[in-house]
């Protein structure tokens, strides 16, 4: 089979830019932004929008047990292991309209193409629309990336939100089938490649004048809730050095969640989401805090070597005080290398179409991250200005889109022939 036309692969721009404006219109309009949670109405109605523009890049499309949105491009040789590409199209609360959703349109448009231009393929192209990979209101992220790879579990479908309701119970209200989605996983080792198109939301890319990132690494995330109890007492007669004030305790936490990641060897990022506190009225010092926090890395050791260290000097700082602190740990996932050979076809690719490129690890999580036990993996990123992501200003510009879509179509049609 002659290889094929790299340069012919450039993605058809109006096209893109349709595209972009059609899906960000399905929003909810009482939230800011373009705010598409999952397992709402316009995040429903848009995902039926996506499977007809499937439909209508020539793909055969189905959704799965876990509610993925599943397109595929024949090939030549369907029983050879497939390539797959693909992102989310789901928001978080007050997000943008690129995060997730340019790899998803991304690939539709790679299908296109390689229709368009007469380019066959050896093997079967999927392209997945993701279900859920923002976190969301059970605690759980990148639902259905992990029922592909069998990483979902009945605990998972049992977790509840705030009011009570199960995850699986939403899943199956939403049209998925949560039992089917435990039992659907894609055997290991069965996929060539995956391959993901996403923005930075970061600044590196636009600070270097840099058009593709070449992903290294996927960070890991440790999520942690801290739990602070201390004791009620009158906020006008209680003297300072006799308070065992939890919120005190809590906001001091905040500073030691945030030292620790600053005094990490490698790259590493410490956020702390959110603080409540008891019973919240100015006149009573606080009896209770808890607080929500994460730390991201790339370096596993240190990720999983801080924790206990963390936790005893929250503790320690606390008890100081007066008040009670207990940690704990709600791991999201583990560090996840890309595939060097992977790596390798990006730039290699990049190269060909003249495309200047960087090494960069992502401190962001992806549905990339729980693909691994199916095969070989990379991701590609592409700027984002200001390095701004999940608020409302979050942009892309169109030539830069157009940039990545063609390194992508022409880094699967050269990994379609790469060695397995």
């Amino acid at each position: 089979m002659a290889a094929p036309d790299l340069g012919a692969l450039v993605p058809d721009t109006e096209r893109l830019a349709a595209d972009l404006a059609a899906l960000a219109a399905y929003r909810n309009p009482d939230a800011p932004g373009w705010t598409r949670e999952v397992f709402t109405d316009p995040y429903r109605s848009e995902r039926d929008w996506v499977r007809d523009r499937m439909r209508d890049a020539g793909l055969e499309v189905r959704v799965d047990a876990a509610g993925n949105v599943i397109g595929r491009l024949a090939g030549t040789s369907p029983s050879a292991p497939p390539l797959v590409t693909g992102s989310h199209t789901d928001t978080v609360h007050g997000g943008g309209r690129f995060d997730g959703v340019v790899g998803v349109l991304g690939g539709i448009e790679v299908a296109r193409r390689l229709r368009e231009t007469g380019t066959r393929l050896t093997r079967d192209l999927y392209v997945i629309d993701f279900l859920g990979e923002e976190a969301n209101t059970f605690g759980i992220s990148c639902l259905g990336s992990r029922a592909i790879a069998g990483a979902l579990t009945g605990a998972h479908l049992d977790r509840r939100d705030a009011g009570g309701r199960r995850l699986g119970d939403v899943m199956a209200g939403f049209g998925a089938d949560p039992d089917g989605a435990l039992r659907q996983a894609w055997p290991a080792g069965g996929v060539h490649a995956y391959l993901e198109l996403h923005i930075e939301q970061g600044p590196v890319l636009e600070r270097q004048g840099v058009s593709l990132g070449v992903v290294t690494a996927i960070a890991g995330i440790e999520r942690l809730l801290v739990t602070f109890d201390g004791r009620a007492d009158h906020a006008g007669t209680t003297p300072m050095t006799e308070r065992r004030d939890a919120l005190a305790a809590a906001a001091q936490a905040v500073l030691t969640i945030e030292r620790t990641a600053c005094a990490a060897p490698v790259h590493a990022v410490s956020t702390t989401g959110r603080i409540e506190s008891l019973p919240g009225a100015f006149n009573v010092v606080p009896e209770r805090a808890r607080l929500w926090a994460e730390l991201r890395s790339v370096d596993a050791g240190w990720l999983s070597g801080v924790k206990g260290a963390l936790a005893s000097q929250i503790a320690t700082e606390a008890a100081a005080r007066g008040v009670e602190a207990a940690t704990e740990w709600l791991t999201d996932q583990d560090p996840v290398p890309t595939t060097p050979s992977v790596q390798d076809q990006i730039a290699h690719t990049a190269d060909e179409l003249g495309i200047r490129w960087t090494p960069i690890p992502s401190g962001a999580g992806h549905d990339a991250a729980h693909m691994t036990p199916l095969g070989p993996l990379g991701m590609i990123f592409i700027p984002s200005r200001g390095g701004r992501s999940h608020v409302p200003e979050e942009w892309t510009d169109l030539a830069q889109i157009a940039i990545g879509v063609h390194a992508l179509a022409a880094t699967l049609a050269n990994l379609d022939t790469a060695p397995g």
